[in-house]
């Protein structure tokens, strides 16, 4: 049984713990941490969670805990990683995974050295839905992709974790990570040749709203964009010389269609996408997989994946004069 520790009880804790404890006997919630004991323990008794700590050094230190699922601030995510890989353990962590690349490369030079697995939990890249659209594209009944459209929008600017850039805050890293990762999902094994955005910036500096240009070597585009003042349909479009594939909800895929390349398209096929637990299950388990077979990087999402994510976020927000956490006191 894979015993994991929770740092932080924020909303996506909340949503995890349950999820976790579903999954028994696979895994448990061994402990959970954070920097206030009394919320520690408020979420340890909402979740059934028998350890409560009021310290994230305690957590690292408990000898009953294998992996530590980080659900903190992004800015917060490169230390809480570094202390619990330290402490040989294992580490899931939220998206998105660092700051920067340069955070992440750190991350993954020690897990490299502790021999600990560590992985990114951005759940669409774990979903079945991705490989069900991974398969329409090689089947090719849309033809040959040429290009691909995707968004994401919610009205969260007014949360500190969004505002704020020393929590990393701003659309790109918090929503603007999915649409741009259903993009290279669909395109997956071709390379980028070229990139380019524009971004709408708020009074402190963050990009309340983004728009980003991608152009793969064979030739096929992108637009994604990602708001964090309005909602948006979340929809992604993968559009082939010869029909379409059709995805609600890029942030966790709800419906997938295919449509004909027809003038007036025509919906060929139908899917409502479900899942056993909440659709968190899948990065949980393949985490608790990976673990039992002694690998440190998980193939839903490799190191490499991350990493190249965050450089060309890195260079986007270069592009924008936007600085973030750590990188303000350079």
């Amino acid at each position: 049984m894979l015993r994991i520790g929770i740092v932080g009880c924020g909303n996506i804790a909340s949503s995890l713990a349950p999820v976790m404890q579903a999954l028994s006997p696979v895994m448990r919630v061994e402990a959970v941490a954070a920097r206030d004991k009394e919320r520690a323990e408020a979420f340890a008794a909402q979740h059934g969670v028998t350890k409560a700590y009021g310290s994230y050094q305690e957590l690292y230190e408990d000898v009953d805990v294998d992996m530590v699922y980080v659900a903190t601030p992004h800015s917060h995510h490169k230390a809480v990683m570094l202390d619990a890989i330290s402490h040989g353990k294992h580490v899931l962590c939220e998206k998105a995974f660092t700051v920067n690349a340069a955070e992440a490369q750190e991350v993954f030079d020690l897990a490299k050295e502790k021999g600990v697995y560590v992985a990114e939990a951005i759940w669409t890249r774990y979903m079945p839905s991705r490989q069900k659209i991974v398969d329409v594209i090689a089947s090719g009944r849309i033809g040959e992709v040429v290009r691909i459209s995707a968004n994401l929008g919610y009205k969260i600017l007014h949360k500190p974790r969004i505002a704020e850039p020393s929590l990393a805050g701003g659309a790109l890293l918090d929503v603007g990570i999915y649409p741009f990762n259903f993009a290279l999902m669909a395109m997956e094994g071709v390379g980028i040749s070229s990139i380019n955005g524009d971004a709408v910036k708020t009074d402190k500096g963050v990009d309340k709203r983004n728009t980003i240009t991608i152009d793969f070597e064979n030739g096929a585009s992108a637009v994604v964009f990602s708001d964090s003042d309005t909602v948006t349909d979340r929809k992604g479009i993968i559009y082939g010389t010869e029909g379409r594939i059709d995805v609600i909800n890029v942030n966790n895929p709800e419906r997938i269609e295919l449509w004909s390349g027809d003038r007036d398209p025509v919906l060929l096929e139908a899917e409502d996408i479900t899942h056993n637990v909440s659709g968190y299950e899948y990065e949980l388990l393949s985490a608790a997989d990976c673990i039992s077979k002694g690998l440190t990087e998980d193939p839903h999402m490799p190191w490499s994946e991350t990493l190249r994510v965050l450089r060309y976020f890195d260079a986007l927000r270069e592009l924008w004069g936007i600085k973030l956490a750590s990188e303000l006191e350079g």
